[in-house]
């Protein structure tokens, strides 16, 4: 059965929706002004916005999955074994990738069990071997995922829709990486690729290192306190 056109704005509706509420409850601003109304409750703030995220994401996901439409094109052969073997190593490499992230406050329990209220701590500038290729290396790793599955038009819709947001949401994190790191992120960013790594854009082993040495150093000289005179 063929999508409807009705069908196809709801979709895009509703992964609109998610996606302004993502960006918001993401957004410093919203942050801040939380912090500020319940400075009892911030420490909260991350481990709720993943969670809220989820539960945001079940209404699209069940209108993808429960109006699909017709199908539009399907791995088979030889195609099906490259493609499912694409997206098991980007399944691999977000399971091998989380040892360089601090997990426990990616998903927010670190701060909660702390009673951590800062909500504006970027915590120091991690450059994974993944981020020497490319600067979000899970929304490339997410994308490959989404881009080698079989594909009807309710699929398509939405993996059209989390492709444009991933891409969008990827520069509204980079304007909060610049603020918290400064020049050191925004040469990070002029050397190494966005989302698909690119030729002449890859950073060296020691040149990652490097970068973070000097993020180091910069968050140490912000802390510094400054002489009495």
């Amino acid at each position: 059965m063929t999508l409807s056109a009705i069908q196809v704005v709801l979709l895009v509706l509703a992964w609109s929706a998610y996606a302004v509420l993502h960006s918001a409850l993401a957004s410093l601003t919203v942050r801040r002004w939380v912090a500020a109304r319940w400075p009892h409750r911030a420490h909260g703030y991350r481990l709720g916005f993943n969670l809220l995220a989820v539960v945001l994401l079940l209404p699209p996901l069940w209108l993808t999955f429960d109006w699909r439409g017709a199908l539009l094109w399907s791995w088979s052969g030889p195609w099906a074994w490259v493609a499912n073997g694409l997206a098991l190593a980007a399944v691999a490499g977000f399971v091998w990738s989380t040892r360089y992230y601090d997990m426990a406050e990616f998903s927010g329990g670190a701060q909660w069990r702390k009673t951590h209220r800062a909500v504006e701590d970027p915590g120091r500038l991690r450059l994974s071997p993944l981020h020497r290729y490319v600067r979000h290396p899970w929304y490339s790793l997410g994308l490959v995922i989404l881009w080698t599955r079989d594909m009807d038009e309710a699929r398509l819709v939405s993996t059209l829709c989390i492709t444009l947001y991933l891409w969008l949401g990827s520069l509204l994190e980079e304007r909060k990486l610049l603020a918290f790191h400064g020049a050191v992120y925004a040469d990070y960013r002029r050397r190494v690729a966005g989302l698909v790594p690119w030729p002449g854009h890859i950073l060296r082993r020691e040149e990652a290192r490097a970068l973070e040495a000097r993020a180091r150093t910069a968050a140490a000289a912000e802390v510094q306190p400054r002489p009495r005179g």
